[in-house]
């Protein structure tokens, strides 16, 4: 029976991430897919998402050029061209992966995996053994069990990517990321979207400050928005709440996920409610075998797996890899405007803390491409020592970046406004934003 160095169960993010920077470290790996490269992330989720917010984006921008003297008499939008754009960008990606995979000479199983407590790996009529074991076998859409469930017909984020038609109406129960994505991929292209969430706001893991201008958006492009009430029944064509009846005529629930936790059913490893209980370097109960991504806690985000998946992989080396920090890993909502925050929370720092807040409408670049609605956010210590910090804002989930790596490399907000930004662009409200901090902002009352 061949045995490898390390196996890994799944080729999500954070499965084909760790093995790929497995075997360029050295070691002999298999990977184990019963699906497609890429996971639900590549599959069903991130990416699929963000190729339709993109198209909703253009359509955004077509819209504003009216406004700005670039007649456009009509748009016209051809739903099953954009569809089959986003097949291609996703088949493009998952052929890039297997090439990757292929050439890192990672030998590929395709199947469900058994895996036992002495890390045999079975899959179908394969057999094989491996020396440490990484599960990153991801999660599956959560739906609630709402009377009446069972007669509804209705879309998951697995099922939703495959419709070929631009649904005339949408009503999407939920009030995290995926739904609020999704209401600002399909409205401006037309669809009326209705987005039902039983609790007082949306995006309640997000900064409350850009809850308020998201929902301004909302408005803006007539997505209905009905919030704090309770579900009753799921009918044919109505939702049943506490304050009304709602009819529909296509339903998405999105919910949340639930990790896929079978294989650690079956071996009886240690849990932590839902997931796999693992310490510092993802390992699990059983000595040997580790656990990524979606299945143990931390963020359900994708960079967070491949994060994750390294580490483990650079503990089985030896290496004695730095224990990954919460705090340095960003949350992106790719909304318009996007919203992109790591660390703290105003709510979550110490009391002495200084926050500030920086518009984008003193920002020259930002007014000049009409793109003003949003604010740059720094929570730090008297000292200038960053907490956290949060961009909302055209193009949010790019600049974060330059703030979480004066974080990440031990430097302070004074750093940052010593740093000298080219003129004109919107990132450099960075600066201004460390500036203030000190009360030394130049586009600032």
């Amino acid at each position: 029976m061949e045995n490898f160095d390390l196996a890994v169960i799944g080729a999500g993010p954070g499965g084909y991430v760790a093995a790929i920077h497995a075997a360029k470290s050295g070691l002999k790996v298999a990977l184990v897919e019963k699906d497609k490269v890429g996971g639900a992330c590549y599959n069903v989720g991130c990416i699929p998402s963000k190729i339709m917010l993109e198209h909703s984006k253009l359509v955004q921008e077509i819209r504003r050029g009216t406004d700005w003297g670039v007649t456009v008499p009509t748009i016209n939008i051809d739903f099953p061209k954009l569809m089959q754009r986003k097949d291609k960008v996703v088949a493009e990606l998952l052929s890039n992966i297997e090439t990757f995979i292929d050439s890192a000479q990672i030998t590929m199983f395709r199947g469900k995996a058994i895996v036992t407590a002495e890390r045999k790996v079975i899959v179908g009529d394969e057999a094989f053994t491996a020396n440490n074991v990484i599960l990153a076998t991801g999660s599956r859409p959560f739906v609630p069990p709402f009377k009446g469930i069972e007669t509804a017909n209705y879309y998951t984020t697995d099922t939703f990517f495959s419709i070929q038609e631009l649904p005339k109406q949408l009503t999407i129960i939920g009030g995290g990321v995926i739904a609020i994505e999704m209401a600002f991929a399909l409205a401006p292209m037309g669809t009326k979207v209705t987005v039902l969430n039983h609790s007082k706001d949306i995006l309640q893991t997000e900064e409350p400050d850009a809850r308020p201008i998201i929902k301004q958006k909302m408005s803006e492009l007539d997505i209905e928005l009905i919030t704090d009430f309770t579900f009753e029944e799921i009918h044919a064509d109505y939702v049943q709440t506490s304050i009304g009846n709602f009819t529909y005529e296509n339903l998405l629930f999105a919910t949340g996920r639930r990790p896929n936790t079978e294989i650690a059913e079956a071996l009886e490893m240690q849990m932590d409610g839902r997931l796999i209980k693992v310490n510092n370097h993802y390992e699990t109960s059983i000595p040997g075998i580790f656990a990524i991504g979606d299945l143990v806690g931390g963020f359900q985000l994708a960079h967070s797996a491949s994060a994750e998946g390294v580490h483990a992989v650079d503990f089985i080396l030896g290496k004695h890899p730095k224990v990954i920090n919460q705090q340095e890993i960003p949350r992106c909502v790719y909304t318009h405007p996007e919203i992109a925050t790591f660390g703290m929370l105003e709510h979550e720092a110490p009391a002495d803390s200084i926050v500030t807040k920086m518009y984008l409408p003193t920002n020259p670049k930002a007014l000049l491409e009409g793109n003003i609605q949003g604010f740059m956010k720094f929570v730090a210590s008297p000292e200038g020592d960053i907490y956290g910090a949060c961009v909302v804002g055209d193009g949010a989930t790019e600049m974060i970046n330059s703030m979480l790596a004066a974080k990440v490399l031990g430097g302070s907000v004074k750093d940052l406004a010593r740093m000298i930004f080219p003129h004109p662009t919107v990132s450099e409200h960075v600066g201004d934003a460390a500036r203030s901090v000190f009360g030394k902002a130049i586009h600032a009352k």
